[in-house]
């Protein structure tokens, strides 16, 4: 069957389109609380804490999603709700002097994004049979890396020229012609075209199908993946600080070489699949894990622009050994479990890393006299406490 590239095409934008605001969001809000006087540990505490209701509400939107029935489909109106919630609360993130404004910014921001996530990702396995469905999530997942580096530098370039403001305008008015596409190119049909995916399980399901089969492999797998994400997000969430405040790079600054970091996972995304299929998985995470723990090790004594790019590029690249191959890995380790429950389960190890490890990173910044270099050194202990885990996994 012809792939179909233009609908695929059509699909990326929409979604890279929605998904700029987050690198906006994670450069820019460390800024502004520590302007008005917030410690680190307050910091990642407002930048993270709407995510332990979207850890719960994603899969119920996406059920919801498979109940739904309009004349445009059943996807597309999550989309149509949610994405005008993001980007008009978006555009209040720089308005907001308080922190109690700014937190309920980000809520609203993304509750809007949660609308969004689920059932656009079961849009993929409506249009897709499934022979084409990892070529299409690949397409897509590359536009949403380019996304990222146009968001990190237009957004970086935008705040220099012309203030806080810019930046989250530039997003707002990105989002809108991601909705835009969506409502006028994106055709959902009333019935899928083909049988979808299976859906995320929730939870509870998913913790209760992992004690009933007493798989000690997955866990080590599981702790793996929590323990990479505890690292990796930590420094996604407070780098834009760690130039200000360790380095004396300007956000604006900052911004534009902050972009190299995704530009690099996108040049070794497919690589590093290719790699994992040659020569293994767990071959090449543990690789990709080593490379991040000298890197961020590195990271601790940067002190120049050119040592940050010498950091940057790297890490990027190492991460993309590890995050491409990293949900095909918990696959393996256990072939008999429904797709749904490891996809939830997977899900859920990632989206609690990305709340606890910026949220510790920020206690560990406060214990040591507001040191933003420390990040680097907690990095590299869940980075290696993360090996630990992948050495004892047994894959296919």
């Amino acid at each position: 069957m012809r792939f179909p590239v233009g609908r695929t095409i059509l699909l990326g934008a929409m979604f890279m389109g929605m998904g700029m605001t987050l690198p906006i969001f994670n450069h820019f809000v460390p800024i502004f609380l520590r302007e008005i006087g917030l410690s680190a540990t307050l910091i990642t505490f407002v930048l993270t804490w709407d995510n332990y209701i979207n850890m719960f509400m994603q899969p119920v939107v996406g059920q919801l999603s498979d109940n739904t029935r309009t004349p445009v489909g059943r996807r597309k109106p999550w989309v149509l709700a949610g994405a005008p919630i993001a980007m008009t609360a978006f555009l209040f993130v720089p308005v907001a002097t308080t922190a109690w404004g700014i937190m309920l910014a980000i809520f609203f921001t993304n509750f809007g994004n949660a609308l969004i996530r689920s059932p656009g990702v079961a849009l993929i396995g409506d249009l897709y049979p499934s022979q084409q469905r990892s070529l299409a999530n690949g397409i897509i997942n590359l536009m949403l890396g380019v996304g990222a580096a146009l968001a990190y530098f237009g957004g970086g370039a935008l705040y220099g020229q012309f203030g806080r403001y810019a930046p989250f305008i530039f997003g707002s008015g990105v989002m809108a012609l991601a909705l835009t596409i969506a409502f006028f190119f994106v055709h959902e049909p009333k019935r899928p075209l083909y049988e979808p995916e299976e859906k995320e399980a929730g939870l509870l399901e998913s913790a209760r199908a992992l004690i009933r089969a007493r798989n000690f492999n997955m866990l080590w797998m599981l702790g793996a993946i929590l323990s990479w994400f505890m690292g990796f997000t930590a420094l996604e969430a407070l780098l834009s600080l760690i130039g200000k405040e360790a380095l004396g790079v300007a956000p604006d600054e900052m911004g534009k070489l902050v972009a190299l970091l995704p530009a690099a996972f996108i040049l070794c995304a497919v690589p590093s699949g290719y790699l994992a299929t040659r020569y293994g998985r767990k071959r090449i995470i543990l690789m990709g894990i080593g490379g991040l723990v000298g890197m961020l090790l590195y990271g601790y004594f940067v002190q120049s622009l050119p040592m940050l790019i010498g950091f940057l590029i790297p890490a990027g690249m190492f991460w993309a050994l590890i995050n491409v191959n990293s949900l095909p890995a918990l696959y393996d380790t256990a072939p008999t479990l429904r797709a749904g429950i490891i996809t939830g389960l997977y899900y859920f190890a990632s989206n609690l890393s990305a709340v606890l490890g910026p949220q510790l990173a920020g206690v560990l910044v406060d214990l040591t006299g507001e040191n933003y270099r420390n990040v680097f050194l907690y990095g590299a202990f869940f980075m290696a406490l993360a090996g630990v885990c992948m050495s004892r996994v047994r894959v296919r």
